[in-house]
């Protein structure tokens, strides 16, 4: 009987990643907390990074107050001087703000971080965007860049305080290249106490982006800022 697994190259290493000390992160809607939060952890591992706002100034006004050496910009140049883009805009001008950068974000991995979701009196529940999810709409919007979707379940909060050193939480990072969701989970390892983990492709999106409507109730009930663990990985 023939070996087919002869000479075959061994299987990498799920915990493998990549070394991306030398990549720009840019941040779409950096003036908003989750946008602010990112940055600044970014910048305080020592990433160079960029956040965008649809004005420079507003954006150059919160990367001062970031300070760690982040610069600010309007969303285009954000998005021309960076290697990484995560979009942490509202949902509502989710869209409108991608179409308007296809051109700038193409040949970037673009990483999806908004939650689509609606607020009532009962409190926030997930919406369906036409697309599937918003990853999914961004992939739709930006055939020429390389989509991910991650970050969703990080408290603003937590991450904007210079008082917590740690977030001991994991990120849940989806994909359809293995070396970009590397990339991603390479991004997230450097928040101490935080781990990316690969979690399906763009398709699986949705259940992860409304997870959060979950943490909100989590959150109002207990009074707490909580994330996720993976177990047994």
């Amino acid at each position: 009987m023939t070996d087919n697994t002869a000479g075959s190259a061994p299987a990498k290493d799920p915990h493998d990643l990549p070394d991306v000390s030398g990549l720009v992160v840019g941040v779409l809607g950096g003036t908003g907390d989750q946008g602010r939060g990112l940055a600044y952890r970014f910048a305080l591992a020592g990433q160079k990074v960029v956040v965008g706002s649809r004005s420079a100034e507003r954006a150059q006004a919160a990367a001062e107050e970031i300070g760690h050496g982040v610069e600010g910009a309007d969303n285009a140049e954000c998005a021309r001087r960076s290697d990484v883009v995560i979009v942490a805009v509202p949902w509502d001008g989710h869209a409108d703000t991608l179409t308007a950068l296809r051109e700038e974000l193409a040949g970037k991995l673009v990483v999806d971080c908004v939650n689509p979701l609606g607020f009532d009196k009962k409190g926030a529940y997930a919406l369906v965007p036409d697309e599937g999810s918003a990853a999914e709409q961004a992939a739709a919007l930006l055939p020429d860049s390389r989509v991910t979707a991650a970050f969703h379940h990080l408290s603003a909060v937590l991450l904007q305080d210079p008082a917590v050193e740690r977030i001991d939480t994991d990120v849940m990072v989806l994909g359809e290249k293995r070396a970009d969701t590397d990339t991603v989970q390479a991004l997230a390892a450097l928040i101490p106490g935080m781990r990316g983990i690969f979690a399906g492709r763009l398709r699986n999106a949705h259940q992860v982006e409304s997870l959060v409507a979950n943490l909100i109730s989590v959150n109002r009930r207990y009074k707490a800022h909580a994330g996720l663990r993976v177990t047994d990985v």
